[in-house]
């Protein structure tokens, strides 16, 4: 692969080595560098084949924060010989686009445009960039923690590539630290400072696949380390200098969608523990308690329904609860909820009644009120036969007659019971009904003398 140029190197490193924080001095120099992301980079994988040949085009690198995405970005500009630009979508805006867009043109060379955090433009600034990526004047590579599919408007997103990088697991922020730990030009090799495992396990761990945040937090337990007069790196310094186990998150972006899915499908899936971990997860981010007891009121009806009917009323409730006592007392109350969804008996009967009913409808089911239904309260109802023959429940053993409800032409069932908790007595009620011969029509039971 092409060693990086000088002139890229200087557009990419403004500041001198010794302001730089240890993340950015410790950034990988060539593909061979770069840890992990092993379904991307390894030998023979199409976007390593395409970086080094220098032909990588127009693409898109989506991750989570720490993944290494901006630098793979500066890898790929630098491996294709081209001028380098370099955007942030946090600070600038169409102005500079438009600065970078006209140095671009004065070259005789390409030019690539990092775009950093591309989806913080609006839609009419990544349209901008439209006829400068399509008549290939630069090519775009956009770096972006959220989902291109979501955030990127389609136009733009259909001359680019999607790369996904995934979060770094714990071997692979094991070994960042250790790099960092031993090398003595760019690292932290010529301090002479030793770590315990364990510490550096717990660094590991509560970094969360993030290496900025790792690599940020080792220098600053190594410099508190410093201070105090030590050469070893203990577990109190590196929590310390963590402060918090990092999630992420974001209440508005796609890691906050793929969790919820997690907790809704684990809840749906009757695994209490997957489900409060889940829980437990939005509650540390700092989620809205009433975003999940939306879920969780809406889950109630959708996947566990008439198979235990108390499960709505528990949901409703701890709904109710939460918005009167917030954080962080709330999280006991969606905890018991969650756990009692999680175990009762699950059914979506009530999802597939009324789908069907809907689809009938659209297919074009008659929705014509049959006449011995209809309203005959008012003045000439009897003359129209509104509620003639109709059948009064109360009047008949067992509080329930046979009679037809829906209008002519449209036959069910539509709500077919699950074989699950409470639905059981449903199920075997239905059968016999729907079975039970026909009554015939009582003329004295009328429309009129029933109550309509």
């Amino acid at each position: 692969m092409p060693k990086t140029p000088p002139a890229q190197t200087a557009l990419f490193e403004s500041l001198p080595p010794e302001r730089q924080p240890l993340a950015a001095r410790m950034r990988p120099r060539t593909l061979d560098d770069v840890v992990g992301q092993r379904a991307l980079l390894a030998p023979r994988q199409p976007l390593r084949r395409a970086v080094e040949s220098g032909r990588a085009g127009s693409l898109v690198l989506w991750g989570p924060p720490g993944s290494g995405k901006t630098t793979l970005a500066r890898l790929i500009a630098a491996a294709s010989g081209a001028e380098g630009e370099q955007l942030s979508a946090v600070t600038d805006g169409v102005a500079d686009l438009k600065q970078a867009i006209s140095r671009a043109r004065t070259r005789s060379s390409p030019t690539v445009l990092i775009v950093d955090e591309i989806h913080r433009w609006s839609r009419s600034q990544q349209a901008a960039l439209l006829p400068h990526v399509e008549e290939g004047l630069v090519s775009l590579i956009g770096v972006t923690s959220e989902n291109p599919y979501f955030d990127i408007i389609a136009p733009l997103r259909s001359r680019l590539r999607i790369f996904h990088l995934e979060a770094l697991d714990h071997d692979d922020v094991l070994a960042i630290l250790r790099r960092a730990l031993d090398d003595e030009e760019r690292g932290l090799g010529a301090l002479g400072l030793e770590i315990a495992d364990e510490a550096l396990a717990t660094l590991a761990t509560l970094a969360a696949g993030d290496a900025r945040t790792a690599l940020n937090a080792l220098e600053a337990a190594a410099e508190a380390t410093r201070g105090a007069g030590l050469s070893r790196i203990e577990s109190e310094t590196v929590v310390e200098a963590m402060q918090a186990r990092q999630v992420r998150y974001d209440r508005q972006a796609d890691e906050h969608y793929q969790t919820a899915s997690a907790f809704i499908k684990s809840l749906r899936g009757s695994d209490p523990d997957a489900a409060v971990f889940w829980l437990a997860k939005m509650i540390v981010a700092g989620e809205d308690p009433r975003f999940i007891a939306r879920r969780l009121v809406i889950l109630a009806s959708e996947d566990v329904g008439n198979a235990d009917p108390i499960a709505l009323v528990v949901a409703q409730s701890a709904a109710q609860a939460a918005e009167l006592v917030g954080w962080p007392e709330a999280e006991l109350i969606l905890s018991q909820a969650t756990l009692y969804l999680a175990m009762a008996p699950k059914s979506n009967a009530a999802l597939r009644a009324i789908g069907a009913a809907k689809s009938a409808i659209a297919e074009g089911a008659s929705t014509d009120v049959p006449l011995h239904l209809r309203n005959a309260s008012f003045s000439g109802a009897r003359g129209l036969g509104y509620g003639r023959s109709y059948l009064y429940p109360h009047d008949y053993d067992g509080h329930w007659v046979r009679q037809r409800y829906l209008p002519d032409g449209v036959e069910g069932p539509f709500y077919q019971p699950s074989d699950q908790g409470y639905e059981v007595k449903h199920q075997a009620r239905l059968a016999e009904r729907r079975q039970a011969p026909a009554a015939d029509a009582d003329p004295g039971l009328t429309g009129e003398s029933a109550g309509s």
